[in-house]
């Protein structure tokens, strides 16, 4: 269990037990590394928090385990007990159909077709809203964060892979496949190899780190050429802090991956005529401002026609906690609790 913390609004107050009488939820943030637990209220303040390991290897039946222990712990964390919530939301990877709470297909934790609303509903006695991690993520930013009031919006989260999420007409859009959103798996390169076309293939962390280690390896000159000779995976925050340095290599292959996911993003600002995109995920974080900006440069040149070129392109607020706020804040809301 993490550390006893106090609560944090979007608004900044500091709040170290949840009111009497306040309407509570569990928000998950399901990953395939970590799980992390949030008790959050109807205002998206956060008074309990828990963090721990998937491990996808333990199985559906572990990981369901271990994301209870997990929301068990939070609510020791905030000084209540599992009893007081009104619900549990939870944000998982890949595809989920909304209206039934199934996991379509979880690749990271080799799930297909599991009902995880329903298993999680008879193991806890609570009414439960399961929907896509990034998906979550965008709604606490459309609700909370740096998408409030904006009707019509695209959430891009990049860390391992890139994903996205869509609020359209005020109301989160997932098409009727439920996979509205996925930019990551959008054609960027038609011509390329296998394995190098697509967005993520092209903007995500892990192919930034690919890029910088094969051009290390062909002698290019690095301030992170060890941990590329040494075997160890490069992170967002060994990049960031070698971004802010202005390691030539490293800024050279960043550059090159936010301009190109901004003329993505730029050509889905034009194809919906969308108010804002919100920037988020663990390179959102390492990065910050300098690459958000790149990414609004090239979104605004290329957006079309010239009124659309006003849409706002900004980073996220909630950082890491939008996918706990989000997934506890989109049970309260579709549950009416």
């Amino acid at each position: 269990m993490t550390e006893p913390v106090h609560a944090a609004s979007t608004d900044g107050v500091q709040t170290s037990v949840p009111p009497a009488g306040a309407t509570l939820a569990a928000g998950v943030d399901l990953g395939g590394t970590n799980i992390q637990v949030g008790i959050i209220d109807a205002e998206g303040r956060v008074f309990g928090r828990s963090k721990t390991k998937t491990d996808a290897n333990a199985g559906f039946e572990g990981v369901v385990a271990r994301l209870l222990r997990a929301v068990d712990q939070a609510c020791a964390d905030a000084g209540i007990e599992r009893a007081r919530l009104s619900c549990l939301g939870v944000g998982t990877p890949g595809p989920v159909d909304p209206s039934t709470g199934v996991v379509l297909e979880a690749v990271n934790l080799r799930w297909d077709d599991v009902p995880l609303r329903d298993v999680l509903r008879g193991q806890t006695g609570l009414d439960v809203v399961v929907d896509n991690d990034v998906n979550a993520a965008v709604y606490g930013e459309w609700k909370r964060g740096a998408g409030r009031d904006a009707s019509d919006m695209l959430g891009v989260w990049v860390g391992t892979g890139v994903g996205g999420g869509l609020i359209l007409r005020g109301q989160p859009f997932g098409g009727h496949f439920h996979s509205a959103g996925e930019i990551g798996h959008m054609i960027l390169v038609p011509g390329a190899a296998p394995g190098s076309r697509s967005l993520e293939h092209n903007c995500s962390r892990t192919a930034i780190a690919e890029r910088i280690a094969q051009l290390v390896r062909a002698n290019r000159k690095s301030s992170i050429a060890d941990v590329v000779n040494e075997g160890k995976r490069i992170k967002s925050r060994v990049l960031g802090d070698a971004y802010r340095a202005g390691d030539d290599l490293v800024c050279e292959v960043i550059n090159d991956a936010a301009e190109r996911l901004g003329m993505a993003i730029g050509s889905i600002v034009t194809l919906l005529s969308l108010e804002r995109v919100v920037v988020g995920g663990g390179m959102t974080e390492a990065l910050g401002e300098p690459y958000v900006s790149r990414i609004r440069r090239a979104a605004i040149r290329e957006a079309f026609p010239g009124a659309v070129k006003k849409v706002g392109v900004v980073e996220s607020t909630l950082g890491d906690d939008a996918g706990i706020v989000g997934a506890g804040l989109a049970a309260l809301d579709y549950l009416g609790v």
